[in-house]
């Protein structure tokens, strides 16, 4: 039986591969290890956006800091794309409203004017809604940091694929053109979101491939492993990327890698606590087809914690554009009601 963690793992991305580029085996086992058991680890050593998050942590407090009037000019009520800015306790997880208000913005590309009446996930597509008036510094920051984790991201990815005992390539073809990455500038402020209560995010499991956050020292964030019923805390480490997988890679190998249910309790009233989630996703067309695991690590699957009020899904852009119209009603009401209502 697997032992239930008690704690988070900290892997250090420098130590990767070696010297002829190829993967270090210590490393690969260690994230085999941490993808299998827990779902969960912080990442070090990850190149230059260590130097780099301090800055971005400050303009999104510059942001947050900003009369209500700026920021609701970035309402994200007026984008059909699910971008922009999202008011204090409007976001819904598992029904109830999250203590936190928040940018989300994604790859900055024209929307798509036509698509097929069966692929309606391509209506994420679109511009950002950024302050470029009153700060400019924000959208440059928050998409060189997009960047640079995009390139964190499928360097992770090509481990697990590694880990899997698979080519390192074997999951880049859904990311090949259009990747649909999706990021968030999240502020959480406790106490001031009665129905909320002490959620600062509710429990939930990611859409994608890969989620890398960086989250400030206040901590708040816990991940409940699959077979326990025990919340670990993640411990804040400064600069650390906290990592976690989505949905999809838990699809592919019907369990064996897990998509960890985690939550984020808010701060105490009159404390603030910043987070930066990306979260490195394919294209809205990719369908992620089943891995074919060895039979040593197949006997290890749990298959699919699926639950019938929220299936996984394999098509990426249907598994994103769920989570969107239960995430954001008020976006979903008054730009997709007929997708409401054929839900």
């Amino acid at each position: 039986m697997t032992a239930i963690p008690d704690s988070i793992p900290v892997l250090d991305l420098s130590t990767a591969r070696n010297s002829d580029g190829s993967f270090n085996a210590d490393f690969i086992s260690a994230l085999r290890d941490a993808t299998h058991r827990i779902g969960f680890f912080q990442l070090v050593g990850y190149g230059t956006g260590e130097s780099k998050w301090e800055d971005l942590f400050d303009v999104t407090k510059r942001f947050f800091d900003l009369p209500l009037e700026n920021r609701l000019e970035l309402d994200n009520r007026r984008s059909p794309h699910f971008r922009g800015y999202t008011r204090l306790g409007t976001e819904l997880t598992q029904g109830r409203p999250d203590s936190r208000e928040q940018i989300d913005f994604g790859p900055e590309r024209e929307p798509v004017a036509d698509y097929p009446a069966d692929q309606p996930f391509w209506l994420v597509q679109g511009p950002n809604l950024f302050p470029d008036e009153v700060l400019p510094e924000l959208r440059e920051k928050s998409m060189e940091w997009a960047e640079l984790m995009s390139g964190v991201g499928a360097e992770l990815l090509s481990a697990i694929a590694v880990s899997l005992e698979l080519p390192e390539d074997h999951f880049a073809e859904p990311f090949e053109g259009s990747p649909a990455w999706m990021a968030k500038l999240a502020h959480y402020v406790g106490g001031e979101v009665q129905e909320a209560g002490t959620q600062g995010v509710g429990s939930h499991a990611d859409y994608g491939f890969v989620t890398l956050l960086l989250q400030d020292s206040v901590g708040g964030l816990e991940v409940r492993p699959h077979e326990s019923e025990t919340w670990i805390p993640v411990e804040p480490i400064p600069g650390a990327l906290v990592v976690n997988l989505g949905e999809m890679l838990e699809v592919a190998t019907q369990g064996y890698l897990s998509a960890t249910i985690h939550r984020v309790t808010a701060p105490a009233p009159g404390v603030d606590r910043y987070a930066i989630p990306f979260f490195w996703s394919p294209r809205l067309d990719a369908v992620i087809d089943p891995v074919e695991l060895p039979a040593e690590l197949a006997a290890q699957s749990r298959g699919i914690s699926d639950d019938p009020e929220n299936p996984m899904l394999a098509s990426y852009g249907s598994n994103v554009l769920k989570g969107w119209l239960r995430a954001h009603p008020q976006v979903a009401t008054l730009h997709h009601p007929e997708l409401l209502a054929s839900k």
